[in-house]
């Protein structure tokens, strides 16, 4: 282990910003543990259906601002995205090209969860199963693809938005809500937030990469206003505390974005502009540098399975026959909670077995000079340039 630490500090370059490696670690392991706390699959004769804590224990709503990372996801891409293209272009390379590198990455491992799923489906609905618990099992896995699928488009238009201040995408959202919240318009005016929302930390990404933010004041202004604009929104304008979707509350935050998620979004923003200075220190050292490398290489991977681990865990749990706490009942209390975080490693483990088997899917094939020991260093260790 310790030579694969050296090894991997090793192959990386000098002048890359392992903070920002850092943020995008932090960014969807904040996801996944938010996931596998929030979500709760409770067999109910013979049927599976989601429910959440959040629902039955509103008190533990702050888990909801920890853990719901996806402006500091969306932060990092329009950053590391802004900064890719224009390497791209000093190259020479054309924009189909760079596009094709960027996206590349995401399309694999996708395609492999979908077909993976649409087979394990089948299998269910011929073996008898129920089809509201395929439906269950089915949304947990490919709803998170939206993400994905918004990633992809804000990517390709990186060019176009590059230098849009983020003021213009925030003007949208309020409009919107204003219209949708105050005027009394039509629901479906809100997925134009679905674009306008997560464009908002991917411009302050953006920005960020040609240097027009730049230091703490701007972390600390970031952070601040963010959480004063939030806070003002829940107390006084109805917005739900919860920053994630809740089953049964009549307005999400999520789903599509509200003002106040957007607020919110630039508070974590704000937040991870202040953890640079100290996570640049930490990862000098060279075995926490290589944690965050090797989830930075599978970072689409542990994305994409992580739902399905726990799904497995709990599948699995029902062959023992009684309901287990945790991972079978309703989510209603302080013994839910403990017993559901002893339950945390067991999911970890499950994904684990779901890395092995599917993360070369995010890796593609080996380029022809990867094939060859670069400066002494194996294929893999390579892998970390271009994480």
């Amino acid at each position: 282990m310790r030579d694969l630490v050296r090894r991997i500090d090793s192959a990386t370059e000098p002048d890359r910003d392992r903070a920002v490696d850092a943020l995008r670690a932090l960014a969807i392991l904040g996801v996944v543990l938010g996931h596998w706390l929030v979500t709760a699959l409770i067999s109910d004769s013979g049927t599976v259906r989601a429910a959440s804590p959040l629902r039955y224990m509103p008190q533990l709503t702050a888990v909801s601002w920890v853990f719901q990372t996806l402006a500091v996801f969306f932060l990092v891409g329009g950053l590391v995205g802004a900064k890719s293209y224009a390497a791209a272009r000093a190259r020479g390379a054309t924009y189909g090209q760079w596009l094709a590198a960027r996206t590349s990455r995401l399309s694999r491992p996708v395609a492999a969860v979908l077909v993976v799923w649409a087979v394990a489906a089948g299998v269910m609905l011929v073996s008898g199963a129920g089809v509201e618990t395929v439906r269950t099992l089915c949304k947990l896995v490919l709803s998170p693809l939206w993400f994905l699928l918004v990633f992809a488009a804000l990517t390709a238009v990186t060019p176009l938005v590059a230098k849009l201040h983020p003021l213009w995408p925030i003007a949208v959202v309020l409009h919107v809500d204003l219209v949708r919240f105050g005027l009394g318009g039509p629901s479906w005016l809100g997925w134009i937030n679905v674009a306008a929302g997560w464009l908002v930390p991917y411009c302050v990404g953006t920005a960020w990469a040609r240097g027009g933010l730049s230091g703490r004041t701007t972390g600390w202004v970031l952070l601040g206003g963010g959480a004063i604009a939030t806070a003002l929104l829940v107390a006084f304008a109805g917005y739900p505390a919860a920053m994630v979707g809740v089953p049964g509350a009549g307005i999400s935050n999520l789903d599509p974005p509200t003002l106040a998620a957007v607020t919110f979004g630039l508070a974590q923003c704000g937040a991870a502009m202040l953890l640079l200075g100290p996570l640049r220190r930490m990862l000098v050292r060279p075995a926490a540098w290589a944690a965050v490398a090797l989830v930075n290489l599978s970072a689409m991977t542990v994305f994409l399975w992580h739902q399905t681990a726990m799904m497995a865990v709990t599948a699995t749990g029902l062959l023992a026959g009684d309901a287990l706490p945790g991972l079978h009942t309703v989510p209603d209390g302080p013994g839910w909670v403990l017993a559901r975080l002893l339950w945390l490693p067991v999911f970890a483990g499950a994904l684990g077995v779901c890395w092995a088997a599917f993360h070369t899917y995010e890796q593609g094939r080996p380029r022809k000079t990867s094939r060859v020991v670069y400066e002494g260093r194996p294929a893999r260790e390579t892998a970390v340039r271009n994480a």
